[in-house]
C-alpha cells in the first residue's frame, strides 16, 4: 500500500497548494491513502468545515489536527458529525469529535488512523499519550482489525516523539510527528518495522517563521513588544510530508522517504513510487 502523509497546512497558500496538487499526486503516484494535518489551515489558526470538506474533496482520506483544533469555533460544531476529521484522542473525556477511526483505502485495505498529542512543553494536563496509543492499538490491532495503522503524533519534543514510536514499534505502520512545521531528516524504519519521522514539516510558505509572516515574530524576539497579530505568510507554498510503502502481508513499513514539492526547499519524492 502506498500512503502519503502531508504536514500541517498553514493558511490560504498552504491549503490552496494542497487542493491544487493532491489530485495529481494521487494519480501520478497511484496513492492508496492520504492523510493531511489541517490544524493551521484557516489563517494559520484552526480549520473550518468548508476547508475540511475542500481538503477531503481534493483527495485526502483523513484530516488530522492538534493543539489548534478549536481555534475556529466552527470546528466544535462539525467535529462530531465528520468521521474523517480527527482531534487528539487524549483530549479529556467528553471532548467533541473523535481521536481515531478505521478507513478503507483505495486498494481495499483497512487503515487505522489515530491522532495523539504530546505533553512535553505543550499541555501536561492531557491524558498520557503513551496509554492513549496503547488503547488505540489494542482496540484495533494491526493484522486483525486493521491492515495498516498510522499515528499522527502532534508534539513539540523530539524525544517524546521518538520514545512514543519505539513504544509502538512493530504495532503501527507509521508514526509521524507534526506541530513544529520543520521537516526533519530522520525518516527511518525502526527495528520492529514501524516507519518513523520526527516531523513531516508543513504545507505553507517557507519564507516565513513557521508559516507566519516573519515580521511580527521577529519583532517580538527583538523588542518583546507586540505590534500586531501573527498573520499567515502568503508566498508560494511548499508541500512537505512523508511517503511510505506498507506491506500488504504484515502491515508494517517496507520503505519510507520524505516528500517535498515547491520553492525554497530541495524537492524530493519517494523513488520507490516512480
Amino acid at each position: 500500500m502506498r500512503l502519503l502523509f502531508l504536514g500541517d497546512m498553514v493558511g490560504k497558500t498552504g491549503r490552496t497548494a494542497v487542493w491544487e496538487q493532491l489530485p495529481g499526486l494521487i494519480a501520478d503516484f497511484k496513492l492508496d491513502f492520504v492523510i493531511v494535518n489541517g490544524e493551521n489551515a484557516a489563517g494559520g489558526f484552526g480549520i473550518t468545515e468548508e476547508i475540511f470538506r475542500d481538503t477531503i474533496a481534493a483527495g485526502a482520506d483523513v484530516v488530522t489536527t492538534g493543539n489548534h483544533v478549536w481555534d475556529q469555533r466552527d470546528a466544535l460544531v462539525f467535529a462530531p458529525r465528520e468521521e474523517r476529521f480527527l482531534r487528539p484522542s487524549n483530549f479529556p473525556k467528553g471532548t467533541p469529535g473523535r481521536g481515531s477511526g478505521v478507513y478503507i483505502a483505495r486498494n481495499g485495505a483497512r487503515v487505522l488512523v489515530a491522532n495523539i498529542m504530546g505533553r512535553v512543553f505543550m499541555h501536561p494536563e492531557l491524558d498520557d499519550p503513551f496509554q492513549a496509543g496503547e488503547r488505540e492499538l489494542a482496540a484495533c490491532p494491526l493484522g486483525e482489525q486493521a491492515d495498516a495503522a498510522v499515528i499522527d503524533f502532534h508534539a513539540e519534543a523530539t524525544s517524546e516523539k521518538m520514545c512514543f514510536a519505539h513504544f509502538v514499534d512493530g504495532r503501527a505502520s507509521l508514526v509521524v510527528g507534526t506541530h513544529t512545521h520543520q521537516p526533519t531528516a530522520d525518516h527511518q524504519i525502526l527495528n520492529g518495522g514501524t516507519g518513523y519521522m520526527s516531523d513531516a514539516g508543513m504545507c505553507g510558505d517557507y519564507d516565513s517563521s513557521l508559516g507566519m509572516d516573519k515580521e511580527e515574530p521577529l519583532n517580538r524576539f527583538l523588542s518583546k513588544v507586540p505590534k500586531g497579530r501573527f498573520e499567515a505568510a502568503n508566498g508560494p507554498a511548499t508541500l512537505c510530508g512523508v511517503g511510505v510503502e506498507i506491506s500488504d502481508r504484515t502491515g508494517l513499513a517496507e520503505k519510507i522517504a520524505p516528500f517535498r514539492r515547491g520553492p525554497r526547499l530541495e524537492e524530493t519524492a519517494p523513488s520507490f513510487w516512480s
